[in-house]
């Protein structure tokens, strides 16, 4: 896909640059790779689309965007068992496999986005859970994903356009 001013690029700098503004982010513990298993800590180079927006109704009202906006619940999770049919799935827990509990104590999950990466097809063991959420104190490396401060994760929420999407490359890219 062609860089595009709608696009948020992202680089292994740990910068995201959203038209003419760039901003710091935090990017997986393992760096920016284009090959990806699941718990790695890496944060996949490609193109993916903003798919959906999770948000903690408890802590905040629904983020202004044109994406999809669901509120979280205390039973939401994703599924990151590679060995079972509903991996790098939303899912209501509990759960007969592993997954990640989306309603988490901190505040890193307070708003995700989900990404299409590994989407369509699943395929079993190349990452799960790669999403676009808030960034701990200092940007503290994730597990994959790409985040932000939330003030500005809200900003370019509310900015984004149809068919945005997040450009992660690496050190040729």
């Amino acid at each position: 896909m062609p860089n595009s001013v709608s696009n948020l690029v992202v680089t292994p700098a740990r910068r995201l640059t959203f038209g003419n503004k760039s901003f710091p982010c935090a990017l997986g513990r393992g760096g920016c790779h284009l090959h990806k298993t699941e718990g790695d800590g890496i944060t996949p180079v490609g193109v993916w689309s903003l798919c959906q927006v999770y948000y903690r109704p408890d802590r905040l009202g629904p983020p202004k965007t044109i994406l999809p906006v669901t509120a979280l619940t205390p039973n939401d999770g994703w599924c990151d068992d590679p060995g079972h049919a509903d991996y790098n799935n939303f899912v209501s827990l509990p759960h007969a496999a592993s997954c990640e509990n989306l309603w988490r104590e901190d505040h890193v999950y307070d708003v995700i986005v989900t990404l299409d990466h590994n989407s369509d097809p699943v395929i079993s063991g190349v990452g799960s859970a790669i999403f676009f959420h808030v960034a701990r104190e200092n940007f503290e490396p994730t597990e994959g994903c790409v985040a932000l401060e939330m003030e500005t994760l809200l900003n370019v929420l509310a900015s984004v356009e149809p068919g945005c999407a997040i450009d992660v490359r690496n050190n040729q890219g």
